[in-house]
């Protein structure tokens, strides 16, 4: 418990990029982007997300932790979006 106690508090690991996340569950659990498509919207909305166009709404958020039993505190973190094409 000590070390564990130590270890928190001076090699605190922080929580993952939401869309990195996202990722990494895609790859472990086998799932594609139209396995996304019932909790973040249409096959051009999940491209978004995950391509960091459009940002994770709320709702999104909800649907995916509701549905595929992901940590909501992971998802709400903010992130960067890709720049707009000028």
């Amino acid at each position: 418990l000590l070390i564990q106690d130590y270890e928190a508090k001076h090699y605190a690991i922080p929580d993952p990029d939401p869309v990195d996340f996202l990722h990494y569950v895609m790859e472990s659990r086998g799932l594609t982007r139209l396995d996304l498509e019932p909790f973040i919207g249409s096959r051009g909305r999940v491209a978004e997300v995950l391509n960091r166009i459009r940002p994770l709404t709320l709702e999104m958020i909800r649907r995916l932790a509701e549905g595929l039993k992901l940590p909501a505190d992971v998802l709400v973190q903010d992130y960067p979006l890709a720049r707009k094409a000028a």
